[in-house]
């Protein structure tokens, strides 16, 4: 079973195409045929679910000074530049210079080869896709930029190339959802973990979202609206899809109770409304409340609500660790999960770690069916309650950590494992057998040695490379932990 999206995926793509003007009046359909390529191009990244807004043909500098207020005015999430045939750089340089959009040089050549036979300065000039990539990547250094990402390769039957144009699709999905995202901030940091702490400020600064200051009052008076009905119909949709085992050898663990599977419900309906009420794109919490108190009762019991709502692209983080929210967010959002995770003990016989947290988790992302267990306590927490236990799916994995520097910048610490089959212990929390090159103990020395925040957030699939173009394009300091790539 598979939790549905609370909103779609989206992104607004931008597409020009760069030629010379003077070739136009010197070989006759030149333009047209290109033109005929753009298009085929701009299908090409439609194909991958996103909105696209065509620029048309961009052939010499007053086209590109006429071209920018569109391209500005359109408000778009990345910008591919089709590279048709040789173009000047002053096609360029104003674009590379203004827009701070992230720009990808396309250069795809129709033909695989020309037939030598039968070439012509024709025939060259519909291929001549990569001639202007040292000038424009020169250039954009000559402007204070980095040098632009590129493709290379055909327009036609060419995995690689049209993966490559995917994976900068997905990229845009990210930024679209973290620039003007805005992440619920509820209580305070879990007392003496001084790496939570950041400044929400900040994120607006770096990530363009917006820390939305909330109280557990908001969800504490949509408790109180809910109905049976909506208790019951949330009960079913839980017990539909996790399993209730009965306990094994942890003796703080019970199979769940019809009274904590009402509170867990309860709750979870609370939160839908809350975020709905704030129109929120994601949550960071930690509450203690007076023991023994109805609002203790609730805030120790979203687990289960922000499990749910974590599958559904709504990334839940506890113990107040928005840094940790963001790269949920971000992983959610490439469609690799994100759950929110930590280290547990190494298994020295096998030479594994053990990573995971008491929650949220994302569901969609569990190896089988997750588990549901009541717990006497919630361990270095206050509270018990229903709790949610699974490992994620087996085979590679990515981690994320999304840390602070001493200058108060952000960094994203990453590298890729494999989850492996195997039991993990039953404990109600989630736990992922993760093995790491080139062994458990250099993986975490190499790990611990970037700074990174104790939390991070662990998705399915190895996307190392892909966390760090969006850390370039959000002008994010970013690494990734040698070894653990291939």
């Amino acid at each position: 079973m598979i939790i549905e999206r609370r909103k779609p995926l989206a992104a607004k793509i931008g597409i020009f195409g760069v030629g010379h003007d003077t070739y136009w009046d010197q070989f006759e359909g030149l333009l047209d045929e290109l033109i005929g390529y753009l298009d085929v191009f701009e299908k090409q990244v439609q194909s991958n679910g996103v909105s696209t807004v065509n620029f048309g043909m961009i052939d010499n500098a007053a086209g590109a000074y006429a071209a920018l207020h569109k391209i500005k005015a359109a408000n778009l999430d990345l910008i591919f530049c089709d590279m048709l045939t040789y173009a000047t750089s002053s096609t360029w340089g104003i674009l590379a210079r203004e827009i701070d959009v992230p720009i990808v040089l396309v250069a795809l050549q129709p033909l695989k080869a020309m037939d030598y036979t039968k070439a012509s300065t024709y025939m060259q000039l519909c291929n001549d896709n990569i001639c202007s990539l040292p000038e424009f990547t020169g250039v954009a250094v000559r402007m204070g930029r980095k040098s632009p990402p590129v493709i290379i390769g055909t327009l036609h039957d060419d995995p690689a190339a049209a993966a490559q144009v995917s994976g900068w699709c997905s990229i845009a999905r990210v930024l679209h959802d973290v620039k003007g995202a805005r992440i619920g901030m509820m209580g305070h940091v879990l007392e003496s973990m001084l790496d939570m702490h950041s400044d929400p400020t900040a994120f607006t600064a770096q990530f363009g979202l917006h820390v939305v200051q909330t109280e557990p009052d908001d969800v504490m008076s949509q408790l109180k609206t809910v109905t049976d009905a909506e208790a019951q119909a949330k009960s079913k949709q839980l017990l539909e899809f996790f399993d209730t085992p009965d306990p094994q050898s942890d003796p703080i663990t019970r199979k769940l109770t019809d009274e904590d599977l009402d509170v867990a419900a309860r709750v979870a309906v609370a939160l839908d409304k809350y975020i709905g009420q704030y129109d929120l794109d994601g949550l960071a919490y930690y509450y203690e409340a007076q023991p023994g108190s109805e609002m203790r009762r609730m805030v120790t019991n979203f687990i289960v609500g922000n499990s749910l709502l974590c599958a559904a692209g709504f990334p839940m983080c506890g113990e107040l660790d928005l840094k940790t929210c963001v790269a949920m967010l971000i992983m959610d959002r490439l469609e690799i999960g994100g759950s929110f995770a930590e280290f547990h003990p190494i298994d020295f016989d096998e030479n594994f770690i053990l990573v995971g947290h008491d929650g949220p988790h994302h569901l969609n992302i569990a190896e089988g069916k997750p588990v549901l267990r009541s717990l006497l306590k919630y361990h270095g927490k206050p509270g018990s309650g229903a709790s949610v236990e699974f490992k994620i799916k087996e085979g590679p994995i990515t981690m994320l950590s999304i840390g602070l520097t001493v200058d108060g910048r952000f960094k994203f610490v990453i590298a890729e494992g494999q989850s492996v089959h195997g039991p993990i212990p039953p404990t109600g929390n989630t736990n992922t057998r993760g093995f790491f090159k080139p062994d458990a103990v250099t993986f975490l020395q190499r790990w611990l040695a970037e700074g990174p925040t104790h939390h991070f957030a662990l998705g399915i699939g190895k996307h190392a490379r892909t966390l760090r173009k969006i850390a370039d394009c959000l002008d994010i300091e970013s690494v990734i932990i040698a070894g653990t790539t291939d």
